[in-house]
């Protein structure tokens, strides 16, 4: 009832992107088109998507020769302005993302962050003269930088052809900014979806792309737990009663893992981005079972592994489950299409 008294608000709202929408699609406004390759990879809805392990997963793809850099906005960072990232940086200074990034793929890969990507490119580029390649987190929706190929991200739990615009719904514009899209991935998708319900959700799909726009699957796989204090790796029948601390979009995923593969004790949830502050420390020792362990995310590690050692904590009990991405099907078919988009612009993949 109540989504239903805001929609006059997300028609208004819904009308406004399709105002601006139209004049970046009519060239009225401007949007820079870098002159290396780019790729986008983002979504339609406000958060929970993927996008991190998605861009994970292209680093991990592209050829080691390749020189590329990632360009987020850097969420939850306490800083303004562009900025490469270093050893030195921190959640507060680049954000989590951007910081795991940079911890999974530096030196190889030059992770940087810009909330105003139009200025941020050029300023990128200038500083790392010899990129050939850069990998847009989350810039579906930003239009003053076009990219060569847009990879849209929908979540299997929530799909966008089934939302709606802010504030009735999470859409960031109207369903048909889909049609900007050379790849669509749905995430999040069970292991055992079947073939038939893929196919609808595809047919579902189509009224909002442009034609013969393909349509990927993909799901999450969590690995074998990772301590805290020297990388290595656990078996989860070591950690005994665990304490699951996560501040992500969309816990739902991990919280099924849990009940599924730990001895789950307890959940704490925090919000996305979530800043740990030494309260939030007293939370965690307090919930974790007496001789048992606490396991996170990949994310929340970054910023809760300075902490721990600010406080002088001990972090032997401390643990994070690595997070990927898999192919239900059609992975090596979604790379040639990668690479076929971008031979053009990158002949050094011929």
């Amino acid at each position: 009832m109540f989504a239903q008294l805001l929609k006059p608000f997300s028609w208004l709202y819904g009308g406004i992107t399709d105002i601006r929408n139209g004049l970046y699609d009519s060239g009225i406004s401007d949007a820079l088109k870098p002159s290396i390759y780019t790729v986008s990879v983002g979504n339609l809805t406000v958060g929970g998507t993927g996008k991190t392990p998605h861009v994970d997963y292209l680093l991990h793809h592209l050829p080691q020769s390749v020189a590329v850099a990632t360009l987020s906005r850097g969420y939850g960072r306490r800083t303004r302005g562009f900025r490469i990232a270093t050893a030195a940086d921190t959640a507060d200074t680049i954000g989590d993302e951007p910081l795991l990034l940079y911890r999974k793929h530096a030196p190889r890969v030059t992770v940087s962050v810009g909330e105003k990507r139009a200025e941020a490119v050029p300023k990128l580029l200038e500083a790392v003269p010899h990129l050939r390649m850069l990998v847009l987190d989350d810039a579906f929706q930003h239009r003053p930088v076009q990219p060569h190929l847009n990879i849209l991200l929908t979540d299997y739990n929530r799909p966008f052809y089934t939302d709606h615009p802010f504030p009735a719904g999470r859409l960031r514009e109207r369903r048909h900014g889909a049609r900007r899209a050379q790849l669509v991935v749905v995430t999040k998708c069970p292991d055992n979806l079947p073939e038939a319900e893929q196919e609808q959700i595809r047919q579902s799909i189509r009224p909002y792309t442009a034609p013969q726009t393909p349509v990927f699957f993909t799901g999450l796989t969590y690995g074998d737990p990772v301590a805290f204090t020297d990388g290595a790796i656990r078996s989860s029948a070591e950690l005994g009663e665990v304490l699951l601390v996560s501040g992500i979009a969309r816990p739902e995923p991990l919280e099924q893992y849990g009940q599924s593969q730990l001895a789950l004790a307890g959940h704490l949830r925090f919000a996305d981005h979530h800043r740990y502050t030494a309260a939030d420390l007293d939370r965690i020792r307090a919930a974790r079972p007496a001789g048992g362990s606490v396991i996170t995310t990949e994310k929340d590690f970054v910023k809760l592994g300075p902490l721990l050692a600010q406080a002088g904590e001990d972090a032997s009990r401390f643990y994070y489950l690595p997070i990927q991405i898999r192919f239900l099907s059609g992975e090596d078919h979604f790379l040639e299409r990668l690479f076929s988009a971008a031979r053009d612009g990158m002949p050094f993949l011929k």
